[in-house]
């Protein structure tokens, strides 16, 4: 039986990256005074290392960029980031970055149902607490039974420590949980962990393989377009719709 909907944060409840995590980035380099720009594409490149500081740390070693010295440029990629960070928050604070559509509405019809759902991401703690707060409100953590962030998970995803770690923490067997991802460290990760994944592609991820997956759509506000195919009377990916998929992959491994 489904016991738990276990949530990816950036691409998965937002389109934080394009819309949030790249335009931070960019104002912090500005502040900075450093002369550099990421653009949409080659942040999307990018987007292949995770961890913001990771990816920092790899974009001035290939391109050059930063200090020679190993510590100083380790240094400097935390100060931006930090400092990323705070501008995120401000982003997300001005009301610029919406959850994506059928989110809000699949949270809520578990909350009615009773399933118990979690956080699983390996961005920082004050990523999700700016996004969170500002759309579920100053408590938003009250309505997770289990949060497990970067600092409860150091090792990135494709990792499925993040995972691992949401299991033990709801006494769950990897069956009894369903991952909601958009990325292919995401799937690999929950995968990795056994537990099956629902994708929702997102704009820097609209053509992943996604070989395994329990389903697999552009979005949770609409039944269009999804593999395999959701009930033809819906009008969104409601939880009714995850179980059948989810029951339907259950029975078929027996």
């Amino acid at each position: 039986m489904l016991k738990s909907l276990l949530w990816d944060v950036d691409g998965t409840l937002a389109e934080t990256e394009r819309h949030g995590h790249l335009k931070a980035f960019n104002l912090a380099f500005a502040a900075l005074g450093l002369p550099w720009r990421w653009s949409p594409e080659h942040y999307g490149a990018l987007l292949a290392v995770a961890g913001g500081r990771e990816r920092l740390l790899h974009d001035m070693q290939t391109q050059g960029r930063g200090p020679e010295d190993c510590e100083a440029r380790s240094a400097l990629a935390r100060r931006i980031h930090d400092l990323k960070n705070r501008l995120y928050a401000d982003i997300v604070a001005a009301g610029e970055l919406p959850l994506r559509e059928g989110v809000r509405e699949l949270l809520a019809d578990c909350t009615r149902a009773g399933l118990r759902i979690g956080i699983v991401t390996t961005t920082s703690r004050s990523n999700v607490e700016a996004l969170l707060s500002v759309h579920l409100g100053k408590d938003w953590a009250a309505g997770f039974a289990s949060v497990v962030t970067a600092e409860e998970a150091p090792n990135k995803k494709p990792d499925p420590e993040a995972y691992v770690l949401a299991l033990q923490a709801l006494d769950l067997d990897s069956h009894e949980a369903v991952a909601m991802e958009d990325a292919p460290a995401g799937l690999a990760a929950a995968q990795a962990a056994g537990i099956p994944v629902i994708v929702t592609r997102s704009f820097y991820f609209a053509a992943i393989e996604t070989q395994g997956a329990l389903a697999v759509g552009p979005s949770l506000g609409r039944t269009e377009g999804w593999a395999p195919a959701a009930a033809p009377h819906a009008s969104r990916i409601d939880l009714a719709q995850i179980i059948r998929w989810y029951e339907h992959a259950e029975v078929g491994s027996r």
